[in-house]
């Protein structure tokens, strides 16, 4: 099946997500409000992370394994990220759009957090985990890189109590598309 690489991107230029249901089709969605990440002072992780990240017992790494990451989200008893999606995530991969910020102990990937950058908005698709903290030290770091990368959006699209304890935080849809609109006229890159 052929993908419309920047069709793709117009469907998330305008807030939407892509999603496969229980049955893996594929479709877009939007919500009546959005989940982010803060890039300022409101970010916060909790204490006992902080004693994890101070051992560095974690390097990260950018797109080091890409499909890696993407098996990772998927591998859950309920998915989202049908087979379709992942041949979408790995076109976009190839065109420079989506990406994979990883944490790694030793030689084994032990987290990640996947994500698609235009402009300046990073919209995280999903996360996972293999080692314990591995995905929290993921979004510590990717926070981080953002920030120094001048990001003006982390999109988390909905919440969970996990990017809860990070500090994310509602905005309605209509603050979405403004605060979207202000992040695609930058342009940013993540490696």
């Amino acid at each position: 099946m052929e993908y419309d690489v920047a069709a793709i991107i117009r469907g998330y230029a305008q807030g939407y997500f892509l999603m496969a249901d229980e049955s893996n089709n594929l479709g877009w969605y939007g919500s009546e409000e959005r989940t982010l990440i803060p890039l300022d002072e409101r970010f916060r992780y909790p204490k006992s992370l902080q004693r994890v990240l101070n051992q560095e017992r974690f390097t990260v790494a950018v797109n080091r394994d890409f499909l890696g990451v993407v098996a990772g989200c998927a591998n859950r008893d309920t998915t989202w990220i049908s087979p379709e999606l992942e041949k979408i995530y790995w076109l976009l991969y190839q065109t420079g759009y989506a990406y994979s910020f990883e944490t790694w102990q030793g030689d084994k990937l032990a987290g990640g957090i996947l994500g698609i950058v235009i402009g300046g908005a990073f919209i995280g698709e999903s996360m996972f985990f293999d080692i314990s903290e591995g995905s929290k030290v993921a979004m510590v770091k990717l926070v981080e890189r953002l920030r120094q990368r001048k990001f003006g959006l982390f999109d988390a699209q909905m919440m969970n109590p996990h990017l809860a304890r990070f500090g994310a935080y509602h905005v309605s849809g209509q603050e979405y598309e403004i605060l979207l609109k202000q992040a695609l006229s930058t342009s940013c890159t993540l490696i």
